[in-house]
């Protein structure tokens, strides 16, 4: 999948992945895509939350060796 914009968030603890999303997500455009690469196992569920929770759609998450990526398409907020 491409994105428009890649976050590194590896190493990162709960909450910072979210808030380096969060920030990332407002340099987008509406319908552009984040990708997002956490360690943090609890990012799964963070992500999934928050993308919902802000109006942004997951379009895609996969595990790669330990690390999570996700691809949110930013919504029309």
């Amino acid at each position: 999948m491409n994105a428009d914009k890649v976050l590194d968030a590896k190493g990162l603890a709960c909450p910072m992945p979210i808030v380096k999303t969060k920030k990332a997500m407002n340099e987008l455009e509406s319908g552009q895509v984040l990708e997002i690469h956490a360690t943090d196992k609890g990012a799964k569920n963070d992500l999934a939350a928050w993308a919902k929770s802000g109006g942004h759609e997951l379009v895609q998450h996969e595990e790669e060796q330990d690390v999570l990526k996700f691809w949110i398409k930013k919504g029309e907020r």
